[in-house]
């Protein structure tokens, strides 16, 4: 047990006078926090700031706790870097402004990985419109782009490793994709005679790009195909990806680059991080390219 987490049980139960079952969930719950980072490289309790924490109940949202349980998560971690900080083991109390509106904007619905595998599962292939479904599940989940930013896509905006995505504010970034996906796009353009003539990726029946109503009927009618009984649009495979790829370790200023965000924290920072770090995380991490 982690040296500071044990002085901390002992203040927890001799001075803050909890009842018995909420000084044992205190418990488990900091253990939790600390044995999720320590597997990640992270020992010390300084090293922790607030996008640590968000991940942490971002983590718990993703493996379905329940809005209780991760509320008192985020309480046992106030407390616990209260502690800290009254201690002088940290410099700053990272959970202080950290309040439960704001969280919520942060954790929103995500899909499993089974759920996911079904949802990917239904398109029919065989069909022009079942391989351009699928070829859009896949590039949404396997990249986290926004609709918007999926709409726009030109047919050479997407090479052998990455997405050129034109985001919001103009600004472009470039987001690496799996093999499925790839593999995906590659066998919907087989339908498309007209592809080399057509600057949109994704397109209607009729030639012209897919808009966004489009997608956010596909991901629904495909939904709920695969019994999926969550409430889930397409932004909910934007979020399964960023916690997907948490879930198996990558580096939460990474997921910023790809996601195209300044932060997904209360702290508004942004660290750049070079394409090929960016590739080598996704590779390494992403689900897409380790599914069976």
């Amino acid at each position: 047990m982690h040296p500071h987490l044990h002085d901390f049980f002992i203040y927890i139960a001799s001075e803050k006078g909890l009842a018995h079952n909420t000084l044992e969930a205190y418990q488990r719950d900091t253990t939790a926090f600390v044995n999720f980072w320590e597997v990640q490289g992270i020992t010390q309790f300084a090293q922790i700031e607030t996008d640590h924490i968000i991940a942490f109940l971002s983590h718990l949202h993703g493996h379905q706790y329940a809005s209780a349980s991760i509320c008192r998560a985020l309480m046992a971690l106030k407390v616990l870097f209260r502690f800290l900080k009254r201690e002088g083991i940290v410099p700053s109390n990272v959970t202080l402004y950290l309040d439960s509106p704001k969280l919520w904007q942060l954790i929103p619905e995500v899909l499993n990985y089974a759920e996911v595998d079904r949802l990917l599962s239904q398109p029919d292939e065989t069909t022009y419109i079942g391989a351009r479904d699928k070829a859009i599940l896949e590039v949404l989940y396997a990249s986290g782009l926004r609709v918007s930013e999926l709409c726009s896509l030109g047919i050479n905006d997407i090479d052998d490793t990455f997405v050129r995505v034109m985001g919001k504010g103009r600004k472009e970034r470039l987001v690496p994709i799996g093999v499925k996906a790839l593999a995906a796009v590659d066998h919907y353009l087989n339908f498309r005679e007209d592809s080399e003539h057509q600057k949109a990726l994704f397109i209607t029946e009729k030639g012209r790009r897919i808009d966004r109503v489009a997608i956010w009927k596909i991901v629904k009618h495909y939904a709920e195909e695969a019994n999926i009984i969550k409430n889930i649009s397409p932004h909910t495979l934007r979020h399964s990806f960023a916690t997907h790829l948490l879930d198996n370790g990558a580096d939460l200023r990474i997921i910023q680059e790809m996601l195209g965000h300044s932060s997904i924290s209360s702290t508004d920072r942004y660290t750049h991080v070079s394409s090929k770090r960016l590739q080598e995380a996704f590779h390494a991490f992403h689900p897409s390219n380790i599914r069976f």
